[in-house]
């Protein structure tokens, strides 16, 4: 496997894969025991909430210049308002409980769920619109990673993280994303193998599955 194909799989699939692994010990309730470890798990998994956009923009890329702006600014919005309910909801929930400032928790619960929601909304939408343009592109052999991720997103939006459904979710995203890179690279394969055969005195460009003859 070339290692730039590699380093896509990895982007697309590894980011809910930790996600997923994260869930699994998230605490269910926060309590004074579980506050330290809320706010320090949160806190660590800051950084790989917004790399969840990374995945409906890479498969759009061969879709054309309109739908890759539509799903970067949908992915864009995720993670600037899933962000906030992380650091809300989690960091900030989790510190406040662990000074024994419990009260407050309901605040900052709420400003939270309600950002986290309009992110949440925002990748559901990307995802549809980044698995729409596969199954248009690539029919059938795009269907069931289309479902998959779509299937993760909701989930994502009404679960979280949360073992299980939320780790189910994430583990759902991981799998149908990496289907659909599959079908994208094939797709980019077959394509560029007939000119090569053929002795063509084309160039053929098959990033991310976008075919362009260029003359040389």
């Amino acid at each position: 496997m070339p290692a730039r194909s590699a380093l896509i799989y990895v982007t697309v699939a590894l980011p809910p894969l930790v996600l997923a692994a994260v869930g699994v010990t998230h605490p269910i309730h926060l309590t004074a025991a579980s506050a330290e470890y809320w706010r320090n798990l949160h806190i660590g998994i800051l950084p790989i909430f917004p790399l969840l956009a990374f995945a409906p923009w890479i498969l759009v890329r061969g879709a054309g210049a309109v739908l890759g702006w539509v799903v970067g600014v949908l992915s864009f919005l995720y993670a600037a308002f899933y962000t906030a309910l992380d650091v809300l909801a989690g960091i900030g929930a989790g510190g406040l409980a662990l000074d024994r400032m419990g009260m407050a928790t309901s605040t900052v619960f709420g400003l939270g769920s309600h950002l986290g929601e309009v992110g949440s909304v925002a990748l559901i939408a990307a995802v549809v619109v980044s698995a729409g343009s596969c199954i248009v592109r690539f029919r059938s052999a795009a269907i069931p990673g289309s479902i998959l991720v779509s299937a993760g997103a909701i989930l994502f939006l009404n679960a979280h993280i949360y073992f299980p459904v939320g780790v189910i979710g994430q583990l759902c995203l991981a799998l149908g994303w990496a289907w659909l890179y599959f079908v994208v690279e094939r797709a980019a394969r077959a394509h560029a193998t007939p000119s090569t055969r053929s002795g063509d005195t084309r160039s053929v460009d098959t990033r991310f599955g976008d075919s362009a003859a260029q003359p040389r």
